[in-house]
């Protein structure tokens, strides 16, 4: 990327403008940072997105004769920034999904509703956000030492005496030392909760070998704890983790060579590390699927029978288990016996659900039964994939364990709890 320097305006701005677009095509908010940039800039979006097969196939980056656009999908709004100078596309990225973040944090969904039902408090938060074109406040505790989350009893009481949500102090945390957290913290409980959530992404061919599997993890912290604590996280395994990412209170230093998360927390809830565990280190494969689906010539049915078991899951019990199939168009009902939990075939969307619940080992979940087919049509052409969620708890299916939790700097002791879930992310077999 080009050099610009540091003292030219030109150099000095990194977003410029942000639109937020919904599926219709409508730019329904808008925030500039100095000049106000045309909305017709959107009309390269537009394109792009007209050309895209699906929304998330827009690419992230689009160049235009006098701009980059650059953004990201998130519940069902788009999130498009105007960029004038080249800067990293993923700075601009990430920075995007603090927002979105930020919006589901405060106003506990990021949807079109709840951002035009609080847009003076949007509005403030990206004016904290980002100065001058650049990141500044990004993380929640201290946005909300600022900017206070909305309640329905003070947004009434401010349209009554016309005051805003700007607190009148600057929060201490920015006065401290370290910018991600308020100083003076004070909790009578002491209290620290890790969370490791893994979702496991495969694609299993028919015979049941992998053909791709990958685990995606984080780690998120609800840290109520008084003063300035040190904490250093150990975990018995910490090499299994490939592409890690860290929330920036992490020292990068010690995690290099000791593979110890050592940092001052956030106050409140945050997400510590992301991280993923690729099929190199031969990622356990949770359920299996015994299959038979099969589609006769020159008749009008076909046969359907599936079975879902455990695999290797440390003695945790497989829950939540949902199956859905797209099944060929040809396919007009389906007539099948569940042994377990209940299905239903949409006969316009041609989708098959079975919702199983729990597996039990002794008696595996099956579901049997006939396929009727239009008369006359061609037998399918190859058979669907079936699509598995399913969820474990207190299990991280990569095997990650935290072996402990140390606090220096403060003389209190604190509670301390880790949870485990690991949940399937797209985990598809073909039959």
């Amino acid at each position: 990327m080009r050099n610009h320097p540091a003292g030219s305006e030109q150099g000095r701005k990194m977003i410029h403008s942000l639109f937020l677009i919904n599926c219709s095509g409508d730019i329904f908010l808008e925030k500039h940072w100095k000049s106000v940039v045309s909305q017709s800039v959107c009309d390269y979006f537009f394109e792009a997105q007209e050309k895209a097969i699906d929304v998330e196939n827009v690419p992230p980056v689009i160049s235009t004769p006098h701009h980059y656009l650059i953004s990201i999908y998130r519940d069902k709004i788009f999130f498009v920034s105007v960029i004038q100078t080249e800067v990293p596309p993923l700075f601009v990225i990430e920075f995007l999904h603090r927002v979105a973040d930020t919006f589901q944090d405060y106003f506990g969904e990021c949807s079109e509703t709840a951002i035009k039902d609080n847009v003076v408090i949007v509005y403030e938060l990206l004016e904290e956000m980002l100065d001058n074109g650049f990141p500044l406040a990004t993380e929640s505790n201290i946005l909300k030492e600022l900017i206070k989350p909305p309640t329905i009893l003070r947004s009434v009481v401010n349209s009554i005496t016309g005051s805003s949500n700007v607190g009148d102090t600057l929060p201490t945390g920015q006065l401290s030392n370290i910018p991600w957290r308020r100083a003076g913290v004070k909790y009578t409980n002491n209290e620290a909760y890790f969370d490791v959530i893994e979702e496991i992404d495969a694609i299993i061919d028919k015979s049941g070998s992998t053909v791709f599997a990958e685990i995606q993890g984080v780690i998120d912290s609800c840290i109520k704890l008084s003063g300035m604590p040190d904490l250093s996280l150990s975990f018995m395994n910490p090499r299994l983790l490939d592409d890690v990412s860290f929330h920036p209170c992490i020292r990068f230093k010690r995690w290099e060579s000791e593979r110890v998360l050592s940092f001052i927390p956030p106050d409140g809830n945050f997400r510590l590390i992301s991280y993923r565990v690729s099929s190199q280190n031969l990622v356990a494969i949770p359920v299996y699927v015994k299959h038979m689906i099969s589609f006769k010539e020159n008749t009008s049915s076909g046969r359907f029978d599936v079975t879902i078991g455990p695999k290797q899951n440390m003695g945790k019990t497989v829950e939540g288990v949902v199956m859905t199939v797209h099944m060929p168009k040809a396919v007009l009902n389906m007539n099948l016996t569940a042994t377990q939990g209940s299905y239903t075939f949409d006969p316009v969307t041609k989708v098959l659900t079975w919702d199983v619940g729990k597996i039990t080992p002794q008696k595996l979940p099956n579901l049997k039964g006939i396929v009727n087919l239009q008369s006359g049509a061609p037998k399918p052409e190859e058979n669907p994939s079936l699509n598995i969620q399913f969820k474990i708890q207190q299990l991280a299916i990569s095997g990650l364990k935290v072996n402990r939790l140390d606090m220096y700097g403060e003389k209190y002791k604190p509670f301390k709890g880790v949870k485990y879930i690991t949940k399937a992310g797209k985990f598809q077999v073909r039959t």
